[in-house]
């Protein structure tokens, strides 16, 4: 999973500790959003499941943008605080302002700002604005695939793992990332040593 970053060169768990000491990073809690795969199959091959890094970019973005508390930046500003690629940020947030999350101006004053309230934008949003749907296998809504076989409640898994996705992701708003101030629930699931803990496959 890629870290959020901030333009200070810390991580973003390291900026939320000193903010904030008594809960740990939101970061650990951030969830992954699926890899397309070459096929369904009954077996699902699924890969780990990472967040990509127009996804990572993107939140970042729009987290600058809510920190900057209704003023209006620069795509070069928001490329240099966050240490990404300009041309590839300035497709992320054509795209964010196609979802309505994002408003451009053009012209030597122009640049960008939320569309709306930021605590009116989750990070579910965001995700959804520039990769779609959570949690889809191959595209298609866990609960459209029909398994054969052994795998048939493998689509019960598919729904149970968009519901747990969205308990945080559609709580968390970049209102509450950028002041650092996170719902409860989340600080209690990211208070939770295991949750800190990258597990690989077991041998």
């Amino acid at each position: 999973m890629r870290w959020l970053t901030h333009s200070s060169g810390r991580n973003w768990s390291d900026r939320w500790a000193s903010r904030k000491a008594t809960t740990p990073s939101p970061a650990s809690v951030a969830s992954r959003s699926p890899h397309a795969l070459p096929s369904i199959r009954a077996d699902l091959n699924l890969r780990a499941v990472r967040i990509t890094a127009k996804v990572d970019y993107a939140v970042r973005a729009v987290i600058e943008l809510a920190a900057a508390d209704g003023s209006q930046l620069k795509g070069e500003q928001l490329a240099d605080r966050q240490a990404v690629p300009l041309k590839y940020l300035e497709n992320i947030l054509a795209d964010l302002r196609r979802a309505g999350i994002v408003r451009s101006q053009r012209g030597a004053d122009g640049g960008y700002r939320l569309a709306k309230p930021a605590d009116e934008v989750t990070v579910a949003d965001v995700i959804r604005a520039v990769e779609g749907p959570l949690a889809d296998v191959h595209g298609t809504p866990p609960e459209e695939i029909d398994y054969p076989g052994a795998a048939r409640p493998l689509r019960d898994v598919g729904v149970a793992t968009r519901a747990a996705l969205r308990t945080v992701l559609e709580t968390v708003t970049v209102a509450d990332i950028a002041n650092a101030d996170l719902p409860r629930p989340v600080g209690e699931l990211v208070a939770d040593p295991e949750a800190w803990i990258r597990r690989r496959a077991r041998r």
